[in-house]
């Protein structure tokens, strides 16, 4: 039975069953309908309008692009995914600090990182807010983590933050692998929107690049991954940067359970290792390093120290992180290792598996 009949003098929808259309809730929606209250979304969302509601939510900076972008073509079926119906996406850079991501003290550097995540965070979501009382559908993926970790070792991102933001202009990737601003450097985090209208006008990629080819984060790096001639080694980055992230927690895990006792867990994994890992179970992970993008001087606001003193930029912000007593993390018979052994060699260089498969079995006599 439809509800083609009035219910309490008030017409409806007659392709409603009779019980849902008397509901006082579809009334209401159906009598703001007729009433010409009902949010009505633009078929095309004003760039103007949309960039001052990113910016009041704490972006530094924004721009849209069409996922039928060339440069996106690879992220469409995620995109579709995530959000059916997207149409464009939102990308917004939100500063950080530059001299906290500076400090050689992981404690201070960290904080930093993860402070502006929150930042990020807050700002999509708010973002995605504003879209959704205009009438559009949105969504904004995580910063950075949680990720989908049921896909892990596969994509884990929803939204790869780096390349949307290069096809929308915000910035070029570095030689770092870091997306440079022209303004703000590297000193940045991204966040992503996904929104299922087109917008009125689209950032324009730069036609030029901000990295000014100084080859710094080379020399800061302390495993090697970072290449003069541009070759990138995600593997000896990650082993030891997210050392406490969740493949270096993976192999941590596998020490636990390979070790006979207390005393023999002593002999593999040190205090301070111990009480690191704690504390980046208790409280947002731990970089090991992020030094390419803290000696990076590129961007408008970044690079006038540079350009005053090149000495004195490296004695206070490259030698402090060379110089730096602490323990490298790679994988046995890497070039890393090779590297950080030959590069640094105050640096104590430990073996671990990355997480990436188990620990080969220790002999009985050992």
């Amino acid at each position: 039975m439809t509800a083609a009949r009035e219910v309490e003098g008030q017409p409806t929808d007659p392709r409603l069953p009779a019980k849902l259309a008397a509901h006082p809730s579809v009334r209401a929606v159906l009598a703001r309908r007729r009433s010409g209250d009902a949010v009505s979304p633009p078929a095309v969302i004003d760039a103007d309008w949309l960039r001052e509601i990113c910016l009041a939510a704490g972006a530094d900076d924004v721009a849209a692009v069409s996922l039928d972008h060339p440069d996106l073509a690879d992220e469409r079926e995620h995109a579709q995914s995530a959000l059916p119906g997207t149409r464009t996406l939102i990308a917004m850079a939100v500063r950080m600090n530059r001299d906290n991501c500076r400090s050689p003290a992981r404690s201070v550097a960290n904080q930093e990182f993860h402070q502006t995540d929150e930042q990020a965070n807050h700002a999509a979501r708010s973002v995605t807010r504003a879209l959704q009382d205009a009438g559009h559908r949105a969504l904004n993926p995580s910063v950075a983590f949680p990720q989908e970790m049921d896909r892990f070792p596969g994509r884990i991102w929803v939204v790869a933050h780096k390349t949307v933001a290069v096809a929308a202009g915000l910035g070029v990737m570095g030689l770092h692998r870091n997306v440079i601003h022209p303004k703000f450097g590297n000193f940045i985090l991204l966040a992503t929107v996904l929104v299922d209208a087109e917008v009125s006008e689209y950032g324009q990629a730069l036609d030029y690049n901000p990295c000014i080819d100084c080859k710094l984060c080379v020399a800061a790096c302390p495993v090697g991954a970072i290449s003069k001639d541009g070759a990138f080694d995600a593997l000896a980055c990650t082993t030891h940067n997210y050392r406490e992230f969740m493949s270096g927690f993976t192999d941590w895990a596998q020490t636990v359970a390979d070790s006979e006792d207390a005393a023999d867990y002593r002999s593999r994994v040190t205090d301070s290792e111990s009480a690191s890992m704690w504390q980046s179970l208790t409280s947002p992970p731990g970089y090991k390093s992020g030094y390419c993008m803290a000696v990076c001087p590129g961007g408008e606001d970044v690079l006038g120290p540079y350009l005053d003193d090149r000495k004195t930029f490296m004695d206070t912000v490259l030698r402090p992180l060379q110089d730096k007593r602490e323990t490298l993390y790679v994988l046995p018979g890497s070039h890393a290792q090779e590297y950080a052994q030959r590069r640094f060699p105050h640096k104590p260089v430990k073996e671990v598996t990355g997480g990436w498969h188990p620990p080969a079995k220790r002999s009985a006599s050992h």
